[in-house]
């Protein structure tokens, strides 16, 4: 017989308390138990990167973390990244407008990936940007349309943080 452990975790800022086996990933958990699919599974070994989610904030392989690891903590899965549950996320709808997606595969865990570079670094360079997916495998395209997804999802955030546009000119002050 399995043993089980119970866990409390706060996942896309909902509550959940379950019982859970203790060897049961947290992959797993959040797909089957949790019924939120956009955490894929590709490889299974935390190479490929679409099973990203943020664990308290800060990117992470749900298939390589076991569910009770979880306990007492906050996930957010690409399901919780619209701000309302009905409205796309200005990271979403860049990805959308720029055709950053093909098959959709890889596509949350490069989206939750990305959420965090973009809170970490809002006006990020190409070269960040490529830098900070660099984890993440997708074989459909060549990267180029989610890097302009992911440039302009930085204006975007920048313009309804402040009001102004983010100019070329304050892209580059720094570098």
């Amino acid at each position: 017989m399995s043993e089980t452990r119970t866990i409390t975790v706060i996942v896309n800022g909902k509550r959940h308390n379950a019982t859970v086996p203790v060897r049961i990933t947290l992959a797993d958990f959040l797909r089957h138990d949790l019924r939120l699919t956009g955490t894929h599974l590709g490889c299974e070994h935390g190479v490929c990167g679409a099973c990203t989610v943020l664990f308290d904030g800060c990117s992470a392989r749900a298939c390589l973390m076991l569910a009770v690891q979880a306990d007492g903590h906050e996930i957010m899965t690409v399901e919780g990244i619209p701000p309302d549950g009905k409205t796309l996320h200005p990271l979403q709808e860049a990805f959308r407008d720029n055709h950053g997606l093909q098959c959709g595969f890889c596509t949350p865990g490069i989206l939750t990936t990305l959420i965090e570079l973009l809170r970490e670094n809002p006006d990020p360079s190409e070269e960040d940007i490529r830098i900070g997916i660099s984890g993440d495998l997708c074989r459909c395209t060549g990267y180029h349309n989610i890097v302009v997804a992911a440039l302009d999802a930085a204006k975007r955030m920048c313009q309804a943080d402040d009001g102004r546009p983010a100019t070329d000119d304050r892209r580059h002050n720094d570098r």
